[in-house]
């Protein structure tokens, strides 16, 4: 079986129709300074059944209605198009700032979950089956269903929300990303329960079986395949043509990933995401690829993904707008509280918790999906799936938006904002020991501190670890009772030993101390330090100028 030329050209076009709108609308909401992604969703609704097939329903059935296998290519093609974006969101992932958040990571997505579910699991149960808004033949199973759904975040809109911000490197972004691995894995393996409970099993894997295996692939890609590829990653860049052979190497593995993920049952976005992240975490792979690869799936197939979101519903044919506000007002106060609730346990200050919590309340490719299966089974009508969908989609819109406007309200301590000429140190001392007790006699004079204090904090800190990160830097830092972050740069044209994985001598010695109670300040000048210092050869010569002006304007441009 294969495609007929009219058919061919149909899904080019509907193809370029669908990018087309979707980048358009994109950029007209970057130029209001909002997440691409809202235009592009809301570009699916505007090329969806709700309006274009509604005002013109022979071209809207032409485009997208008229042939199924069209219907067929473009799922493929939007299936392809979400897990290179997971991919390439995995990619951006900072493996060492998600193992220092971890605590608020745990938090986030735990409470992210309970939260939702226990509100929306008795609202279900009671008002929604005993008002005929739900299914009244198996209201057990129903509200399992909907406490489900309204518990889950979505991961593509997140990362892609979270990189439209540029946020996603930051340890915001990082907590937020991090949970919404959790929340989706939870996610996928309730689903799969509840797939078993209605009596639809797409695959032989029992939740349990399910559990077990994705543990396994986990531990097995972060700990075992991780070592493989940082050594194998240099031997393709150099035995292949550049950049294609880095590049087939790259979606080789990240699609073989997805379709293991996808074949017992928890979904190919995961494996996609696990595997971006060993490999993005690979000091050898080149900052050039990265970007290629950046801004090809974000421009070309992630569009392609968010848009088709609109397509697939009728949001004015079934819209009731009693449960429509229901769900919308359940799913809001359920994620924004829980996960807000869990990042402020964690530590963090009540605008970043609540950045958090919008960053999180994002819903989306799931929910759709279980909506469609929980209809096709008759668990739900017409109604609940249309407000379900309503509700992912205005989540999704939302979230951006709410995130940056509690950004602009954060004091803004960025490593950038710290730096300065006065910053800069550069030292003779001989060794590590001589290195942090002059930069801590400077610090304490600086911050009016006590001297023993700032020196027993600093080294109480590397004698836990050595913040050595490699490429000729360290990070020495502590936490210290003080209102506002403070920082000296140490320069060492001969280099100390910090002990770094690399076995590099650091030469620029970042001297960070932040307030004791703002957990979220240390770790985002950590992840910003670690993304600058990603080039050994600039980092090397930025040590050896002699401006300290010149300094600080390299270290800006990094």
């Amino acid at each position: 079986m294969h495609l007929s030329a009219e058919q061919i050209t149909l899904f080019l076009i509907g193809i370029s129709v669908l990018l087309l709108f979707a980048r358009l609308t994109g950029e007209i909401f970057n130029k209001f300074k909002q997440a691409s992604v809202i235009g592009e969703i809301l570009a699916g609704i505007i090329l969806g059944p709700t309006v274009l097939g509604g005002l013109f329903p022979e071209i809207y059935n032409s485009l997208f209605m008229k042939f199924p296998q069209i219907s067929i290519a473009m799922d493929g093609l939007t299936t392809m198009a979400v897990v290179m974006l997971l991919l390439v969101s995995g990619m951006e992932v900072d493996l060492s700032v998600v193992f220092h958040q971890s605590k608020s990571a745990v938090y986030t997505s735990f409470l992210g979950i309970i939260v939702p579910f226990v509100i929306s699991f008795p609202f279900a149960y009671y008002i929604f089956t005993g008002s005929g808004m739900g299914n009244e033949n198996n209201p057990l199973i129903f509200a399992i269903f909907v406490g489900i759904a309204l518990s889950i975040s979505a991961l593509p809109v997140i990362a892609r929300t979270l990189m439209d911000l540029k946020l996603l490197k930051t340890p915001i972004g990082q907590i937020i990303i991090t949970s919404a691995i959790f929340n989706d894995l939870i996610g996928w393996i309730g689903f799969s329960v509840l797939i078993g409970l209605i009596g639809i099993e797409e695959n032989s894997f029992s939740p349990g079986m399910k559990v077990l295996m994705i543990f396994l692939f986990t531990v097995i890609m972060l700990f075992v395949v991780r070592k493989i590829l940082n050594s194998a990653i240099p031997v393709v860049q150099r035995k292949f043509s550049f950049p294609g052979g880095i590049l087939n190497f790259i979606f080789i593995l990240g699609f073989s990933a997805a379709a293991f993920t996808e074949w017992i049952g928890i979904h190919a976005i995961f494996g996609a995401f696990i595997m971006g992240i060993i490999i993005g975490d690979s000091a050898h792979l080149k900052e050039e690829t990265r970007e290629m690869i950046h801004q090809f799936v974000t421009n070309l197939f992630a569009p392609l993904f968010f848009v088709s979101i609109g397509l697939r519903v009728n949001f004015i044919a079934h819209f009731d707008f009693l449960l429509v506000v229901s769900i919308l007002i359940i799913a809001f106060a359920g994620k924004i509280v829980g996960c807000g609730f869990g990042a402020k346990l964690s530590g963090l200050d009540k605008n970043s918790s609540l950045i958090i919590g919008f960053g999180m309340n994002s819903r989306g490719a799931m929910e759709i999906i279980l909506g469609l299966l929980a209809l096709q089974f008759g668990l739900i009508n017409e109604n609940f799936f249309v407000a379900l969908v309503i509700m992912a989609l205005v989540t999704s819109v939302l979230s951006a938006p709410l995130m940056s406007y509690f950004l602009k309200r954060r004091k803004k301590e960025t490593l950038d904002d710290l730096l300065s000429p006065e910053t800069i140190v550069f030292s003779e001392a001989e060794n590590k020991t001589e290195l942090l007790k002059e930069l801590a006699q400077i610090a304490s004079g600086k911050c009016k501190l006590n001297y023993a204090e700032v020196l027993k904090g600093i080294t109480a800190r590397e004698k836990s670890f050595s913040t050595g990160i490699g490429n000729f830097v360290a990070i020495p830092h502590a936490r210290m009772d003080i209102k506002n972050p403070a920082i000296l740069i140490g320069i060492s044209k001969k280099g100390i030993d910090f002990e770094a994985h690399d076995n590099k001598k650091a030469m620029l010695i970042y001297f960070i101390l932040t307030p004791k109670n703002q957990n979220e300040v240390q770790l985002k000048l950590l992840a910003e330090i670690a993304r600058k210092s990603r080039d050994k050869n600039k980092i090397q010569k930025i040590a050896e100028l002699t401006s300290k002006d010149q300094i600080v304007k390299e270290i800006k441009l990094l």
